[in-house]
């Protein structure tokens, strides 16, 4: 995820931060610290990191829980608006994305006995003491976040859990992009209806989270319709077999002229020997140039250790590694490891435009 950083690896795992995280935390210090003080301000932080502590909890579920399946978490990304494990995929057998969905729930559920327990025992004569306002309990701000948290995700809304809880439950009894289907819009119906709400209270942060929401459901949707339709293809019926490379001596530079004369986005940078060095993107190319200047080689910034794809590659498979690596495109190669193509998920989108109006029956004119 871009602007994001690591911060750690639990588990073969990597933890980042996106860096709008840390402006949530200057905001939420200097909030406090008019109103509070600096005791305000550090109390403030501290259950601000112990709330998003039990979100990483949350996601580390999900992602042991795919583990047992055999599926693998590249990282886990901490945003002001929550988590995100990326997972290579989710798994597809109901069972199993049932178990893999309710994981992170579960997660919140010990955490809320936890604090319940000991909560109980620290003031089982004095229950009021819980909830005093003058002195403001750390342990129950915690127990109301993990319940929060518990029943937020359990809405049957894409991308929450309650979403994939219960495309798990409809594929069941209907055909998987079916089931994904039905939730999707369910999950749109809910997230329009919260917008509306949020939108005659005033209330900014709920419109974002039904727009999230609204927007997580509709890309679901169509990720699982794209691979399903994707299914019995080749990676050589939708890879582009004209365009531009880059030498790895070439500069920034180079590589402007190059982006302005043709309509790539991604160029592949050889090395001497004709082979696949890397991958330069408009993204990189336009960070380079402001950090280091047009003189600068593309061997500096272009992405490294992409793996290529072969022809005969399946799309559907083609498609889900774009997605896992989070890359725009990736080199297709023969068997002798010269590039004959570029795999682009602008091109994939147009093969499915294609395929689609090729789908549609013919229609005749009416004439008068």
């Amino acid at each position: 995820m871009r602007w994001s950083f690591k911060i750690a690896r639990v588990a073969g795992i990597d933890i980042r931060v996106h860096a709008t995280f840390l402006l949530l935390l200057a905001g939420i210090a200097s909030y406090y610290g008019v109103h509070g003080g600096s005791g305000g301000a550090l109390y403030a932080l501290i259950v601000t990191l112990l709330v998003f502590l039990c979100v990483l909890l949350h996601e580390l579920g999900h992602a042991v829980a795919a583990k047992a399946y055999g599926i693998r978490t590249a990282d886990i990304s901490l945003l002001p608006i929550g988590g995100v494990a990326r997972m290579e995929r989710m798994p597809e057998k109901p069972g199993q994305e049932l178990v893999v969905a309710l994981a992170g729930p579960l997660v919140n559920v010990v955490i809320a006995a936890v604090l319940w327990a000991v909560l109980w025992s620290a003031h089982r004569f004095e229950p009021r003491a819980w909830l005093s306002p003058e002195r403001p309990n750390l342990l129950v701000t915690l127990l109301i976040t993990n319940v929060m948290m518990l029943l937020f995700n359990l809405i049957p809304a894409f991308p929450l859990d309650g979403g994939r809880v219960l495309r798990a439950l409809l594929a069941t009894r209907l055909p998987y992009a079916r089931a994904t289907q039905i939730a999707a819009t369910i999950g749109q119906g809910l997230a329009f209806a919260l917008g509306i709400f949020a939108a005659f209270n005033g209330n900014l942060f709920l419109v974002l989270i039904a727009v999230f929401i609204y927007m997580g459901a509709e890309n679901e949707s169509a990720l699982v319709q794209m691979r399903f339709a994707s299914s019995g293809f080749p990676v050589s019926s939708a890879m582009v077999t004209r365009f531009d490379t880059l030498d790895e001596q070439a500069t920034l530079d180079e590589a402007v002229d190059a982006l302005l004369g043709t309509s790539q986005h991604e160029f592949p940078v050889l090395d001497h020997n004709g082979g696949i060095a890397g991958l330069l993107t408009k993204h990189d190319l336009l960070v380079g140039l402001k950090r280091s200047g047009p003189q600068t080689r593309v061997t500096d910034i272009m992405v490294k250790g992409l793996p290529t794809l072969l022809p005969q590659t399946s799309l559907e498979r083609a498609f889900t590694l774009l997605q896992q690596l989070g890359s725009q495109a990736l080199p297709v190669v023969d068997h002798t490891g010269r590039l004959i193509g570029m795999f682009t998920t602008e091109n994939v989108s147009e093969f499915f435009l294609v395929r689609n109006a090729l789908a549609q029956p013919g229609r005749t004119a009416n004439r008068v």
